[in-house]
């Protein structure tokens, strides 16, 4: 079965939803508050979900424009990978060396540059290291580095996959 450049693009845009659904639904019906790190998980996932919806709308017919936004969404959900790994990381830290929770998110962007806020959330906290959700044995990151794992497998194979003329 061949799958055309307009399915897949439009598999990871419903890919990116469910996400981010799910996301919500934890946040908002199940009360779970995202840590800094979470937050900038949501941040490539919604990535990969617009230029993944832009493509599906707009079904470039150029292998230009086919490769550009395949690789603006790719970039996201690595990041989104890069991201959770980082959060699996701090969660498999000993007690005495996960970091000391500072201030939240929201103080950080009133008061700090940008890029110290990226640079802060980036290093964790302790509050990044708590473990409050648990499916088949393992944490919120984990799942979502499972998740975005494979939306990158796919994202990857749809930037290199070759395209007819």
């Amino acid at each position: 079965m061949k799958w055309s450049y307009r399915f897949v693009s439009g598999l990871l845009f419903l890919a990116s939803m469910v996400g981010m659904a799910f996301a919500l639904y934890l946040e908002h019906v199940q009360g779970l508050e995202p840590c800094p790190l979470c937050v900038f998980q949501r941040v490539g996932l919604i990535a990969l979900g617009i230029f993944s919806l832009i493509a599906f709308i707009h079904n470039p017919i150029s292998n230009t424009f086919k490769r550009i936004y395949t690789f603006l969404g790719t970039a996201g959900i690595l990041w989104s990978v890069g991201v959770a790994a980082r959060h699996v990381w701090l969660q498999h830290l000993p007690p005495d060396q996960v970091p000391s929770c500072g201030p939240g998110l929201d103080y950080w962007l009133d008061t700090l540059p940008l890029k110290s806020v990226f640079q802060q959330v980036l290093q964790g906290s302790g509050e990044c290291a708590l473990i409050d959700w648990t499916f088949l044995g393992q944490s919120l990151p984990v799942w979502s580095l499972v998740f975005f794992s494979l939306l990158a497998i796919i994202s990857l194979w749809q930037l290199f996959r070759k395209y007819p003329a």
